[in-house]
């Protein structure tokens, strides 16, 4: 018999096995349009000329918003639980540029 209580403001989210053991990355690169943000997400491996995009999230301006809160929140809360996460300093050039030729965003 079903459950007649459940809340209809929740989600029912199915996990695959396959997306559940999920993808290494060790880098973003996010663009822009006036319509969407794409987030490809890359694996650089040392020694390695060529990396490959692993996985590439599309987002409406409204949900990449609501992602960076999220990632806002997150972060803060793991920093209160473990200590800062200190940057990773890439040298006098600032290691690899984020958009890679994409628009430029301003904050």
């Amino acid at each position: 018999m079903e459950e007649q209580n459940q809340d209809p403001n929740q989600i029912n989210i199915e996990l695959s096995e396959e997306i559940a053991d999920g993808i290494y990355s060790n880098l973003a690169i996010i663009t822009h349009s006036p319509a969407e943000f794409v987030v490809d997400f890359v694996r650089m491996l040392p020694g390695t000329p060529k990396a490959k995009v692993k996985s590439r999230i599309i987002l409406t301006p409204q949900h990449a918003k609501r992602l960076m809160k999220a990632l806002i929140d997150n972060v803060g809360k793991f920093e209160t639980a473990h200590g800062v996460i200190k940057d990773i300093d890439n040298g006098p050039q600032g290691g690899i540029p984020m958009n890679f030729g994409g628009p430029t965003t301003q904050a």
